[in-house]
């Protein structure tokens, strides 16, 4: 019975290493998504330092950057980890960020391609919702 109860213990503890781990490559991956929009904002050419183009750019990073911290907070559901929950919470307020530089920094010429407001709220309400659950996480940890 013992060896039973450390194995759970230890599948417990590999379960959130493996949450902290995607949460931080999802941080990375914003960090990289803003940095390379912030260049294409900043020099004027439609391309960032990233070969890839706008749609691209939010597959490969935005996608991901998205799924990876909602991921982890399912996996490790019942499991108290403050870390995680403020990684949680910072990738809620990097996309949220991500959401106002956006709306904020709309040309006109680029606004007749897309409506500035639906972009930046169709990054809103994931961030929100990151954020939430950060804010459960951590709260959860707190009373373990």
């Amino acid at each position: 019975m013992h060896g039973l109860l450390e194995d759970t213990l230890e599948s417990s503890n590999m379960l959130v290493k493996a949450a902290i781990i995607i949460t931080a490559i999802s941080i990375g991956l914003l960090v990289v998504y803003g940095a390379d929009v912030a260049y294409t904002y900043s020099t004027g050419t439609k391309d960032g330092f990233l070969p890839m183009d706008t749609a691209q750019r939010g597959m490969i990073l935005g996608g991901p950057a998205l799924a990876l911290p909602i991921i982890g907070f399912v996996i490790t559901m019942k499991k108290p980890s403050k870390m995680l929950g403020v990684m949680i919470t910072v990738a809620g307020i990097l996309i949220i960020i991500g959401g106002l530089a956006v709306m904020m920094n709309s040309s006109p010429d680029t606004a007749s391609q897309r409506n500035p407001l639906m972009s930046s709220l169709m990054l809103f309400v994931p961030g929100a919702i990151q954020i939430a659950l950060g804010v459960i996480k951590m709260r959860k940890s707190v009373r373990s």
